[in-house]
């Protein structure tokens, strides 16, 4: 689906302006008579009138149109507006709507995002009414529910759903290559030598003369297929598509705890030297350069036939499978040095602007949005994994009658090898800082080293 969720923050000076803007107006009002940043119990007994729901995925949008209409059914005297904006727009608006007045009543939220909005106090806490309403937070996959806890101890989020990181393979080009499918799915990988996973993507790797990135006469400037395509960019802080499920498989770990981490380790030799590994690639013709990837979709990159395999999200697999004239497979990511493979855990949730004018209505929108019933249409379609153990399953059910195999994905579940995107305070900063870093280091403009003068800046941030 469309939602890249990699690309964080709004730039230090965009963040430095919206917190001095915030303080000024005191933030949203709380007019409704429900609860506004402090708490509170909101009474979603006599919920009526319409409110506004916004998100950024195009391909999730037809699902939560029809939670909608059901809502409305269920509901009559509630009506939700949906807005879709991509992923750019989205925040931009998102942020100046907090300023002007003028966000929505309920928003889609990123894990990324939502500790600055709750030090500014734009979002509304849902536990009183949670509890008031017997909503049962037990439902959803282990550990979604409680990433959206701060610091404070109180709940801005309702769990939607959740995605791992898996490998997209042409399975063309990977039978043209004389590899067998079954042959990916137990990937080895290093930082030192890349492993069979750097061996696989050498022997994939194309030239215009057909010759293959482990052979003699292979050449690095005119390659026409990429053993491993690279998703959007340097991937700056978290690499979520990028790198993060390498560096996952190492004795390192983003931050000295998490969520709420105080301290990140960009400095940590093991991850420097895997950020060399991937510059390493691009180097060696086998990934494409960074510049090659910037303002294209990896998806349509993979749809003309440039990449034999791509690292991405399982917000994805609609777009990977659907590109015409390819037939798709996918394997789990490669075990790394800890014997294990590894993926990112990241899940989105739902939350309650401050500002809303109809914070009953908003609640019962919210609640009915991490339902099973809702949960189960969004998992019909085929697009996401709801947060909803449940729901999972029908989602499952619905890619297996697709003829997708999704089990690459839902293994690291199964198999207990997530991790959790890293969720600290200062995130637009550290994105300010991480992104033009990494972006360096992919360029050969700067050597992994030069991560330990950026590490030292992000802690700064932290006093």
């Amino acid at each position: 689906m469309a939602r890249i969720r990699k690309r964080l923050g709004i730039g230090i000076v965009g963040a430095a302006i919206l917190s001095l803007a915030l303080t000024a107006c005191g933030g949203g009002s709380s007019d409704s008579g429900g609860a506004d940043s402090q708490g509170g119990a909101i009474d979603t007994s006599n919920a009526s009138g319409e409110i506004s729901y916004w998100l950024w995925d195009a391909n999730q949008l037809p699902a939560y149109q029809q939670c909608a209409d059901d809502f409305h059914a269920k509901n009559p005297n509630i009506t939700v507006k949906i807005t879709q904006a991509a992923w750019d727009d989205y925040w931009t608006k998102i942020t100046n709507g907090f300023v002007g007045g003028t966000a929505p009543d309920v928003f889609t939220n990123h894990l990324s995002k939502y500790p600055e909005f709750v030090s500014q106090e734009q979002l509304v806490p849902l536990d009183d009414t949670l509890k008031k309403d017997g909503i049962d937070t037990s439902i959803y996959q282990p550990g979604l529910a409680d990433l959206w806890v701060g610091q404070d101890g109180k709940r801005y989020g309702l769990p939607k759903d959740f995605d791992t990181v898996s490998v997209f393979y042409n399975k063309k080009l990977i039978a043209d290559a004389g590899i067998k499918e079954s042959d990916l799915q137990n990937m080895t990988w290093n930082p030192d030598d890349g492993g069979t996973y750097e061996k696989t993507i050498a022997h994939l790797t194309v030239d215009a003369n057909g010759k293959r990135g482990d052979e003699a006469g292979f050449d690095k400037s005119k390659v026409k297929v990429y053993g491993l395509g690279l998703d959007g960019g340097s991937g700056s802080g978290n690499g979520q598509t990028q790198w993060s499920m390498y560096t996952g498989t190492l004795p390192w770990q983003f931050t000295d705890k998490n969520p709420w981490g105080t301290h990140y380790n960009y400095d940590d030799a093991n991850f420097q030297k895997t950020m060399g590994w991937m510059h390493s690639l691009i180097e060696k013709g086998y990934m494409p350069s960074l510049e090659a990837v910037t303002g294209q979709g990896s998806d349509t990159i993979y749809a003309a036939g440039k990449y034999a395999m791509i690292t991405n999200g399982s917000w994805m697999i609609g777009a990977m499978y659907g590109a015409k004239g390819i037939e798709t497979g996918t394997a789990p990511t490669p075990i790394g040095p800890s014997g294990k493979r590894s993926s990112m855990y990241n899940g989105l949730a739902d939350s309650i602007w401050v500002g809303s004018k109809n914070k009953p209505a908003a609640a019962k929108w919210v609640e009915y949005l991490a339902s099973a019933d809702c949960q189960d249409v969004v998992g019909s379609k085929a697009v996401v994994f709801p947060a909803v153990k449940t729901s999972t399953e029908k989602a499952e059910a619905a890619f297996k009658a697709k003829g997708i195999d999704v089990s690459s994905f839902t293994v690291q579940v199964k198999d207990g090898t997530t991790f959790l995107f890293p969720i600290t305070d200062h995130a637009s900063q550290i994105e300010g800082i991480m992104h033009p870093a990494m972006d360096a280091v992919f360029t050969g403009k700067a050597q992994p080293s030069s991560l330990t003068d950026a590490n030292n800046q992000v802690n700064g941030l932290f006093g």
